[in-house]
This record gives C-alpha cells, sequence and structure tokens, in this order.
C-alpha cells in the first residue's frame, strides 16, 4: 500500500475513518527523513489493514505546532483515534515492524480506560 499525505484539510478524516494510522512526520530537506522514506514505504506494503501517512511539516506547519513536532524524522502511530505512540528518529524496517506488531497488540480497552483514568486526574 503506498503512503499518502496528510494535510490539515484531510487530517480528521483519515484519522477518524481508519482504526490504525501511521504517521511519518517529515520534510524533504531533512536527510535522516530522506533515508527514512523509503523505509517507511517498503514497511507500508507489508501491513494491511494500517494507513501509512505523511506529513510534510514544511508545508503543514499547523500540524506540525498542533502535534509539537520539535525534530524530525517523527514517527505517530494513532490507533482508533487515540495516540498511542510518538518517537522522534528514524527506524530500521524491522524495528518499525516490530513497533506496528505491538501497537496492534495493544488491548485498546485498556489504553481508553488509562487515558480516561488519566484525564480525571488532570
Amino acid at each position: 500500500m503506498s503512503t499518502i499525505e496528510l494535510t490539515a484539510d484531510n487530517f480528521n478524516e483519515v484519522i477518524s475513518g481508519n482504526d490504525f494510522v501511521i504517521i511519518d512526520f517529515r520534510a524533504e530537506w531533512c536527510g535522516p527523513c530522506r533515508k527514512f522514506g523509503p523505509v517507511f514505504e517498503r514497511v507500508s506494503d507489508k501491513h494491511e489493514g494500517a494507513v501509512f501517512a505523511k506529513v510534510d511539516t514544511e508545508a503543514q506547519r499547523e500540524l506540525a505546532q498542533a502535534f509539537e513536532i520539535t525534530s524530525i524524522p517523527t514517527l505517530m502511530i494513532v490507533r482508533e483515534q487515540i495516540a498511542i505512540f510518538r518517537q522522534a528518529g528514524a527506524l530500521p524496517g524491522a524495528g518499525l515492524d516490530d513497533l506496528i506488531d505491538q501497537a496492534r497488540s495493544l488491548d485498546m480497552e485498556e489504553v481508553r480506560a488509562s487515558s480516561t483514568t488519566a484525564d480525571k486526574n488532570q
């Protein structure tokens, strides 16, 4: 599956319309981003049911600011409209595969319960 471009215009639609979204926050001028891009594309071909998306932080500054992206590349995984993972830095293909497998195995009922408890305590 090829990756899609996320923009301010389609972000909410993509996130709300898909249960598993993997986002690469990147920029063309970024060397590590250019190296990670082909890895991200290759891994996207192996994971059916997941949407792989890229955000160009230069063109989509409001999205980068909304998610407080200060370092690129930054990888984010959103499952059932909940951001369950976020980390700056590129991963090798095997590492990204493993991360996706771990994210798929999470008990989302437990994640939602934990999120609700954290919200009440703030």
